[in-house]
Formats: C-alpha cells, sequence, structure tokens
C-alpha cells in the first residue's frame, strides 16, 4: 500500500457472530493507516476483539456529506482508509454513499470487500422467490408516511426486503395487512446469525398475531422479507366484473373502481387493479 494515493476499502463486518469476519477484512484492518466506522465505540470493540489498534474517524448519518470531503483530502495524501458500519456491509441502510461518490469522482480507488449483509442472507433463507427481488430499507416511521410507501408498491411483483425496528414492527406489520391484505405472505428474520436467531413465515395477519403472543419475539434487528404480488390470469374474473370495471373508470380513479368492483364481486383489489393497468387505462 505505497500508492501515491491511498485506497478506500468497503470492508464489511459481522451482523451478530463475530466469526463471520473475513480473513481478507482483518488483513485489510491490519494494513491501512485509518478506520473510517459509523460508531468508533461499537467498531473499537470489534477490532479489539481481534487485536487490532488502528486509528478512528467517526463518519455517520450526520457528519458524512460535511466529512467526506475531509477523508477524501486524507486519500489524495496516500492515506489508506478501510470503512465499516456498525454491522453488516457499509452503504446498505448505513452512511458511505457521499464518501464512494466523491472517491469516484476524483478517481480514487475504491475496492469492496464482500461479507456479511443481513438482507441478503436473510432472504436465502427466507423460502420466497430469489431471482428477482428490491431492497427498500427502512420504512417511514410515521404511520402516513408509511402506507403511502407501500402503497407504492402495491403492484411490485418482486420480491421485497425491509428491515424494521423491534419498537415499530407491530405497527409495521398492521400498515402492510391494511394496504396489501391479510393474506400476503412475508417472513420475518430476527436476530440472524445471533443466539436467538428466529426465522417465521406465514400470512401477515397471523404473523402479526405470533408476535402478539410474545414480546420477547419483537425485539431484536429484524428483516422483513415480503412476496411480490403474484400475476393473475384475467380468465378468473368474470366478464361482468370486468365490465363494470370498465364502467366506472370512465368516472372514477382505478384505484377506487378496483376496489368498489372488489367488494360487490368478491375479487382482490389488487387484481382489479392490475387488470386496469394493463387493458383499460
Amino acid at each position: 500500500m505505497n500508492n501515491l494515493t491511498g485506497t478506500l476499502y468497503i470492508v464489511a463486518t459481522p451482523i451478530g457472530n463475530l466469526q463471520d469476519i473475513t480473513q481478507r477484512a482483518l488483513d485489510i484492518f491490519s494494513q491501512v493507516d485509518l478506520i473510517a466506522a459509523e460508531d468508533t465505540r461499537h467498531s473499537g470493540l470489534l477490532l479489539s476483539h481481534y487485536g487490532i489498534k488502528k486509528p478512528f474517524f467517526a463518519l455517520h448519518d450526520h457528519n458524512e456529506q460535511h466529512k467526506a470531503d475531509l477523508l477524501v483530502e486524507k486519500l489524495q495524501q496516500g492515506i489508506n482508509i478501510a470503512l465499516i458500519s456498525d454491522a453488516g456491509t457499509p452503504l446498505i441502510s448505513d452512511p458511505g454513499f457521499h464518501l464512494v461518490r466523491k472517491c469516484r469522482q476524483v478517481d480514487i480507488k475504491v475496492v469492496p470487500l464482500p461479507g456479511a449483509c443481513a438482507a441478503i442472507t436473510a432472504l436465502c433463507a427466507s423460502g420466497i422467490a430469489s431471482d428477482r427481488f428490491c431492497f427498500e430499507g427502512f420504512l417511514p416511521a410515521k404511520t402516513k408516511a408509511r402506507c403511502d410507501k407501500l402503497e407504492s408498491l402495491l403492484e411490485e411483483q418482486r420480491t421485497m426486503i425491509f428491515y424494521e425496528s423491534t419498537h415499530r414492527i407491530l405497527d409495521c406489520l398492521k400498515d402492510i395487512e391494511k394496504v396489501f391484505g391479510e393474506d400476503r405472505y412475508l417472513v420475518l428474520a430476527r436476530e440472524i446469525t445471533k443466539t436467538w436467531e428466529t426465522i417465521k413465515g406465514d400470512k401477515v395477519s397471523a404473523l402479526r398475531s405470533w408476535l402478539e403472543e410474545d414480546p420477547n419475539r419483537t425485539k431484536g434487528e429484524m428483516v422483513l422479507i415480503i412476496e411480490g404480488i403474484q400475476k393473475q390470469d384475467n380468465n378468473d374474473i368474470s366478464s361482468q366484473a370486468i365490465k363494470a370495471l370498465k364502467l366506472l373508470v370512465k368516472e372514477l380513479p382505478l384505484k377506487k373502481a378496483a376496489a368498489i368492483v372488489a367488494e360487490l364481486y368478491g375479487y382482490k383489489k389488487n387484481e382489479l387493479y392490475q387488470l386496469g393497468l394493463e387493458h383499460l387505462e
């Protein structure tokens, strides 16, 4: 590491089980000059566990845009830096984006080291389709904003991955049930790689009831894997319902028309809404 310009290493750290650190990550920690960390105290404990002592630089959500320029200056002076977050892969719902973008804008070498990531680890064990998925990070904290975000994903066919906090998980599931319907299948992965790791899948209504049975089930780091909407065969929808939908969309927004026809004919409003998107608008 004797280049005139330093290198930024993006280093994944364990999400719970310390044995999930990679040998390459430990080697990089030993070689770099500085470690940019989301929480220097938390990361100090991690490196101390491996007997590594390096100078730290605090880089978190509240200072990143300002401090990124300072780190870029250090890199341009030949200082090699490892970027880490509290757990998992940096930039995945964690700080680092502004720093990486600035580095690439001025041709500073950025080297990513693969490793632990809660979203991908949970997806692999969920049993929900993993060939096409989207990562949505944390849903908004407020109910209205959360429901608005879920509404925007109502017709998403890909598997959806979210992070959620322990104190919002029940309210979040209530909103998912309200927007997606009580039958939408999802998997809750809790405390992945840790002692109380739990991976539970069910319809959203049943999963919410299961959590309410035991407050301990709502504790810990959480990942939600939600099944995307399933394409429906339009032949399953009666000609009368389709005719009613066609008439209503002339006077009403599609979403409202689909809800009315669903109530009258016993179909899911999501199916009718999708039909309208594809054939009536």
